[in-house]
């Protein structure tokens, strides 16, 4: 097998022998010599895919051309490119009734002079799959309704809950040299600070230590979605994990009409993660500053760009379908989204011990060094923009994403009162985690307001006190000694 997600002959050729060798169909595995009929097809999709999460395999399997009672390889007259459902295309059919999207392929082979096709069908990863709004399941070799089996039902979303992506398998049955081709193991060990083996079978003997891979029961090694989203190559070799890759686009001016550049970053998070970075930082427009020298410095600070990047694929939703981290330059403005919403409300990011959907993910990615102790990120990119005046971060979330935005320089007076408000309450957070309750004194710092305009000062708390953002920590005190403290405190 090569790295390619498109299945080599000998590939193909070697599951199917493994499939007739098998004494029965299984609840992975279903035989059909010639029926296309399109319905069935994708009942047979929703319940052999439901089935593989309930076995814990990475994929199931329709075969047609091998007879279901004696399995021998028969032929079939079955033809992806000939079948239809109306008008439209049977792959176009079937994805379009099927929910949650998932990934599927048809493979067609000459085995013997004898047509053979199969059907690789990834495994329900966060629902159970339903195709026209009914969900499936296998029991034996039979195609039965979920609904009918309550006690599979419940396991199934038991193994939906306690699965996490991370330990899915993104590719299975692949051989010692291929995982050392698929995966970018010098850079797994040059970002550990460890001594890269002088043969191969320590370098596999490492990787399955640290269950980026595991033995595959049909011989070789799995390749788990911890692996491959971290440490890929190319993404694209990993059919589920192609859209995952950090797209960066550069925009003319402060909208999306024009794009000037558009970069995929196609290597997994781990070891692509400073190349990304770096493209980001290069693209970024850039203000000149006179000291002595004239010298140009980053319209955003570098630190504040890598933890808001490391945030956005560490927490991102991986079954989130069709859809990846994106990054969008504009010229007052950096946009940051990534799938999924978020598991602590946006305002309450700064403070919040972190909740992550992907704790291997995370974890990996600090000791790898690209983000550092747990909750310190938004800490840091607060404190940034606070240290270089800049207006506060915004963080958004819609119904499918969540988005952080770094805003360009602008002077006070320029900053409108939602600007002002948000600027001073995550302000008052920062002191509250440093316990330091925020003052006036505090706030003309953030703001670079001179110390005889405590007024404007005074202004802006007020503002954010109306708003039920913040409130007096000493409601008694003079206005001069009152300290402020965030609402929920």
């Amino acid at each position: 097998m090569n790295s390619s997600i498109n299945r080599t002959f000998e590939y193909l050729n070697g599951l199917l022998r493994e499939f007739i060798a098998l004494p029965n169909e299984t609840e992975c595995v279903e035989f059909k010599q010639n029926n296309t009929d399109p319905e069935q097809i994708g009942e047979y999709i929703s319940a052999l895919s439901n089935s593989a999460a309930l076995s814990g395999k990475a994929n199931a399997y329709l075969v047609w051309g091998v007879d279901d009672a004696t399995h021998a390889i028969v032929g079939t007259n079955f033809s992806l490119s000939a079948e239809k459902k109306g008008n439209e295309e049977l792959e176009s059919w079937l994805l379009r009734l099927l929910s949650p999207k998932l990934h599927f392929h048809f493979y067609s082979l000459d085995i013997d002079e004898k047509q053979v096709v199969i059907l690789e069908i990834a495994r329900a990863a966060h629902n159970p799959v339903q195709f026209q709004g009914k969900e499936f399941i296998r029991v034996g070799s039979y195609k039965k309704q979920l609904k009918d089996y309550p006690d599979k039902e419940r396991a199934l979303w038991r193994i939906f809950d306690e699965i996490p992506f991370e330990e899915i398998m993104a590719l299975e049955r692949v051989t010692d040299e291929d995982v050392l081709k698929i995966l970018d193991y010098p850079a797994y060990f040059d970002l550990l600070g460890l001594a890269l083996p002088e043969n191969r079978q320590s370098i596999i003997s490492r990787l399955k230590d640290d269950d980026l891979i595991a033995p595959c029961d049909a011989g070789g090694w799995n390749i788990t979605n911890l692996a491959a989203i971290l440490f890929a190559n190319q993404l694209a070799d990993f059919k589920k994990l192609k859209r995952k890759t950090v797209r960066v686009i550069v925009y003319k001016g402060n909208n999306r009409v024009e794009t000037i550049r558009e970069h995929e970053e196609k290597k997994g998070y781990a070891c692509g993660f400073e190349r990304i970075v770096g493209f980001i930082n290069d693209l970024l427009p850039r203000n000149e500053v006179i000291k002595a020298f004239r010298k140009e410095s980053p319209m955003y600070p570098e630190l504040a760009v890598r933890e808001l990047v490391a945030n956005a694929l560490i927490h991102q939703d991986f079954f989130a379908r069709g859809t990846g981290p994106m990054v969008e330059i504009f010229s007052d403005r950096l946009e940051i989204t990534n799938p999924g919403i978020p598991l602590v409300a946006p305002n309450r990011f700064l403070d919040s011990p972190p909740k992550s959907r992907n704790e291997s993910v995370a974890s990996m990615m600090r000791r790898v060094g690209v983000c550092e102790e747990r909750g310190s990120g938004i800490d840091k990119v607060v404190f940034q923009t606070e240290r270089h005046q800049l207006p506060a971060p915004l963080f958004e979330v819609t119904d499918e994403h969540t988005r952080s935005i770094l805003f360009a320089y602008k002077p006070l007076n320029d900053m409108g009162k939602e600007d002002r408000v948000r600027a001073c309450y995550l302000h008052c957070c920062l002191k509250w985690v440093e316990r330091k309750p925020m003052n006036n004194a505090s706030v003309r710092e953030r703001f670079g307001i001179e110390n005889q305009n405590k007024a404007l000062a005074s202004r802006i708390i007020a503002l954010t006190i109306d708003s039920g953002l913040i409130k007096p920590h000493d409601a008694d005190a003079g206005v001069r000694n009152r300290r402020y403290i965030p609402s929920w405190s």
